[in-house]
Parts: C-alpha cells; structure tokens; sequence
C-alpha cells in the first residue's frame, strides 16, 4: 500500500509540475526549466551522499575502529541481502542516525555518538536495521525524484513571478489570477507532497528494519528513546540545513512532533503502534516505553 501511495503522490507531483508550466511558459519554457532544474538535481543524486556526510562531520569507521558497531551493520547487510554500506559515526550528542547513497552498492550508514551512548545494543540494531531498510528499497533514489519535480516547480514559479506568468503562445486555461495563485500555491503543493513520500518512507522503512532484525519492539523501543531525547538535544546541524531532516530517523530539528502536513516524519506515536502490531503477528512480546533518560547517558562500546 504504501509504495501504491508513493507512486500516486509521484504521479499527481509530476501532473502539479506539467500544469505549472503549461499555465506560465507553454511547452517551450516547461522543457527548458525542467532541463535545468533535472541537471542540478542530478548533481545532488550523485554528490549529495558526500556532502551531506561532510556537513555532519562524519567520520568513517572500520572493524578496527569501532568493531561491535561495524560487525554488527555487516551481519544486518547479511541478513537484509545487501552488500556493506559504508559506516560512519556523527559527533553529536542528539541520538539520530541516518542512511544516503544512489543504490545499495554506494551506500553509507550514519549514527550519532548521542544513539550509540544512548540505546542498548539491541535498540542500536534496530536503528540500523531501520537505515538499511530505507537503502534497500531504493528510497534516496525516490526522494530524488521527488526533489526533481519539486525543484522544476519552483523554478517555474520563479520565472512566473519574474516574467509575469501567463502563456502568450497558447490560450491560458487558468487566466490570469488563476496563473499567479498557482505560482504562489504549486510549490508549496510540491512540498506537501514531498512530506507525504517522506512520512510514507519512513513506515514501510519501520516495518522492512523489523523483519531485517526480527524483532519488531527493538525499533520501537529506539524510537520511544530517541524521541524523547531528539527534541531537548539540539542538533546544530540540522538546524542550519532544515533540507536534510527527512533523511534522519527522527525528525532532528525542534518541534513539530505532530504527525501534520508540515511534518517531515509521522508522529512517533504512530510508527510504535504500528511496530506492536508487527510483533504481535510475528509472535513478539509487547513493549513499555522506558522513563525520562538519565541525564548523563551511559558510554557504548561503539567507539
């Protein structure tokens, strides 16, 4: 169901962008700002897995550096039939982590030192499970797409807004107030949308990390901690590059904690509901949320 959502948002995504510039440039100026949003966005396809790990100042680590966190993302690749990502640990004491590459053969895992001090072992493979999940299912390549579309609408929009909108080549079926609301209104569609993929990501992400791990409530469990954490540890980072939140986890920056439009991840609430039903049809136990975490949380052996 959720990858029959994705693609319907796809699609009503691409019909937004094929209107927007329809109404304010014709065939014509629809292609050339499409061309040129396509050829920067691809760009980011194939760098943006290293600029995003040098903008969180992450440092890759290997079986001598970290040798429990590294062995245990290999035997999850083993189990999840996918070749070794590449590791790399965050120094940030907001637990989070995060997965990026174009496919599974140029894939990197991110965790931040504040989940590896934080979450049990357990809960840490869940987290990793969750991460590789979103690699296998091709998810960096979705929200690409995504990012595409949405950055030839805006790009539209700014020609609107620059030139005036409106089709001089063709008749205009939208009219005049019809071509400026569209440009005010579409790119802010083409975010919604994006949030809607994003939050759609992230459940079947939840429930490909707990058939990966085998054991649904270890997710959740992470999920109860991080949560509680993620909000009252600021993230520096994060909050300096609001674009890269839907990458993680959990939502990194503060606030927004409802499961709403604006809302890069469903509410936390939702996705461990939706793990205790898993565990339930997988024969798992049931799980409590853990109490406030302790105020200096524990070292893990993660190095």
């Amino acid at each position: 169901m959720n990858h029959l959502k994705t693609a319907i948002l796809l699609a009503g995504m691409t019909a937004l962008f094929m209107a927007v510039g329809f109404a304010l440039g014709g065939r014509g100026g629809m292609m050339i700002a499409f061309v040129v949003a396509a050829g920067m966005n691809l760009f980011s396809y194939w760098n943006a897995d290293k600029m995003v790990l040098r903008m969180y100042g992450a440092r890759e680590v290997d079986e001598r550096t970290a040798p429990e966190f590294v062995g245990m993302v290999r035997e999850l690749a083993r189990r999840a039939d996918l070749p070794m990502p590449r590791v790399f640990i965050m120094d940030n004491p907001q637990p989070n982590a995060f997965a990026t590459g174009r496919n599974p053969q140029n894939a990197a895992v991110a965790a931040t030192t504040g989940l590896l001090q934080t979450l049990t072992p357990e809960e840490v493979a869940g987290v990793m499970a969750h991460e590789l999940a979103h690699i296998k299912h091709y998810d960096t390549l979705t929200m690409t797409i995504t990012a595409t579309i949405a950055g030839a609408i805006s790009m539209l929009a700014n020609f609107g807004l620059l030139f005036g909108g409106g089709n001089r080549d063709n008749n205009n079926p939208f009219g005049f107030i019809g071509t400026i609301l569209m440009v005010f209104l579409a790119p802010l569609a083409a975010m919604l949308v994006q949030m809607a993929i994003s939050r759609s990501r992230e459940y079947e992400a939840d429930r490909g990390g707990a058939e990966i791990l085998g054991r649904p409530m270890a997710l959740a469990s992470a999920l109860a901690k991080i949560s509680g954490e993620a909000h009252q540890v600021p993230n520096y980072e994060a909050e300096a590059n609001p674009a890269t939140a839907h990458m993680f986890i959990i939502n990194p920056l503060s606030g927004a904690r409802m499961d709403n439009l604006f809302s890069t991840h469903p509410a936390v609430e939702n996705r461990i509901a939706a793990l205790r039903d898993l565990s339930q049809r997988m024969g798992g136990g049931g799980f409590t949320a853990p109490g406030p975490a302790p105020a200096q949380p524990r070292r893990g052996p993660w190095g």
